[in-house]
């Protein structure tokens, strides 16, 4: 094996994930060389930021032996959620107490397709307990710091694979999403995160969750890594309950073509009635101004949205799931789960769930299903619709707090992305883009909404600010 030189980790440090793909590739590295520079820059940067809460250093050097040198994604270093998604022998705690000790025994479907691109799984990536929050500080694994400022959050609940990724530890990593989580942390950290279309990415052997509204990608530095994470881990399974439309070629060769003259919408004005930071509404309009000189069609449509009201509605339909959830997690466990197991909000949330009338739940979700045709009629019009990520600057570590007993006092403080659930109930594909940067320092994301199945639009114009309203050379202090 090389030597891990300090030229060599630049280089490491610098690459995207198909760079590196490519290095092996053509033999000029090995998978093994590869892994050996992630645990060297997450031994480096990790203890400041905990993004990484589980090494899984013997399992990289194991799977690093039997990589396919023409996989997509040839011993490119990757991390897994610590939520959800099932890679055999690695932890499963969901960031939580009551399943601390559980190990997976199986993969999910989007695991194997993630073993069979390459990918070698390096280490796990701190999440929120149960992933509901928008912030990454779970009290089984404590604070992810975001690289960019001492003091705010990187987002969540995908904020540590956002905060290694921003960090140059790994290029690309599991991210999820339920009403934001995707693409609040990459708007935090500075990189690019996609929520794809309802049902493109199937949850087998689970057959659903959130009635459509959860969606499993990525985050990497890249559009091009996305797009090709995305052609990597998409399909669905014959019975699978969504089949959103296939494009006539891969996700990778559509998002470098040149967009056709798009019709574009556009809103800074939050559907809520709260403010928007200055900083932010500048990005914003910035944006709009680089799409419109590209030659696009462009006008501002704000959207007519009781958001407040569809919020309580969708956060009521996820307690009864979760409910449902830890209902499954206490036959594994043996026990019921206590207040002692969890933080208090998710004990909230479960409370809520389990006193939930079905026919209560049933009109929620008919409510939820009628919304969702209200937001795409509303934006039949636009091939693509932008917005804001987040309507303010990342807030600071403690904002977001599970320790909140009261459920909806709780679920309040989730107004800075209330231009990200709406699209959980539509099932567009979503992607922020790190377009712009605060004074401070502090990056600001822009969201791009497409048409439902029309990931490679959104792909080829993100291609397209992606090298008008480059990013690739921004990289936080170590």
């Amino acid at each position: 094996m090389a030597e891990i030189t300090d030229s060599f980790l630049e280089t490491y440090a610098e690459s995207d994930a198909l760079d590196l793909a490519g290095l092996v590739k053509r033999g000029e590295v090995t998978p093994a060389e590869l892994v050996e520079a992630a645990i060297t820059m997450i031994e480096r940067l990790n203890p400041a930021l905990n993004a990484v809460i589980h090494r899984l250093y013997d399992t990289a050097h194991t799977s690093a032996e039997a990589v396919d040198r023409n996989a997509p994604f040839a011993g490119v270093p990757f991390l897994l959620k610590e939520l959800a998604s099932s890679w055999t022998g690695a932890p499963n705690t969901n960031s939580c107490f009551f399943l601390k000790d559980i190990v997976a025994d199986f993969d999910t479907e989007v695991v194997r397709r993630m073993k069979a691109a390459g990918l070698v799984l390096v280490g796990k990536s701190n999440a929120p307990e149960n992933g509901w929050s928008i912030t990454t500080e779970p009290k089984l694994y404590w604070t992810t710091k975001n690289p960019w400022k001492e003091g705010i959050t990187p987002g969540g609940s995908s904020g540590g694979a956002a905060a290694a990724i921003a960090s140059r530890m790994v290029p690309i990593a599991e991210a999820s999403d339920g009403a934001g989580s995707i693409r609040v942390p990459a708007s935090c950290c500075g990189i690019v995160g996609l929520k794809p279309s309802r049902g493109r990415v199937s949850l087998a052997p689970f057959g659903d969750y959130w009635y459509g509204s959860a969606y499993f990608l990525c985050c990497s530095r890249t559009v091009r890594d996305t797009s090709a994470y995305l052609d990597a881990v998409a399909g669905v399974l014959p019975g699978d309950p969504y089949t959103p439309p296939i494009p006539s070629g891969s996700w990778l060769d559509l998002s470098s073509h040149t967009p056709k003259k798009l019709r574009v919408g556009f809103s800074v004005t939050p559907p809520n009635g709260t403010p928007i930071n200055p900083e932010v509404k500048a990005t914003v309009l910035a944006t709009v101004a680089v799409l419109e000189r590209l030659g696009h069609d462009v006008e501002e449509h704000d959207m007519p949205l009781d958001a407040e009201a569809v919020w309580k509605t969708y956060t009521n339909m996820t307690c009864v799931q979760t409910a449902a959830t830890f209902g499954y997690h206490e036959t594994v466990i043996g026990r019921p789960v206590t207040p002692d197991d969890i933080e208090p909000v998710t004990w909230a949330i479960i409370e809520r769930g389990r006193s939930t009338s079905g026919i209560r739940h049933i009109s929620d979700i008919e409510q939820l299903r009628q919304v969702g045709r209200d937001i795409v009629g509303d934006l039949v019009a636009y091939d693509l619709f932008v917005t804001p990520t987040l309507t303010q600057l990342p807030r600071p570590l403690g904002y977001y707090d599970m320790s909140e007993p009261d459920i909806d006092r709780y679920n309040a403080k989730w107004t800075d992305a209330v231009f990200a659930f709406p699209f959980n109930i539509s099932g567009q594909p979503a992607i922020s883009l790190p377009l712009g940067w605060s004074g401070g320092g502090v990056p600001i994301g822009v969201q791009l909404i497409g048409r439902y199945g029309d990931e490679a639009m959104v792909l080829a114009i993100s291609t397209q600010m992606e090298q008008e309203m480059p990013w690739k050379h921004r990289r936080p202090s170590p």
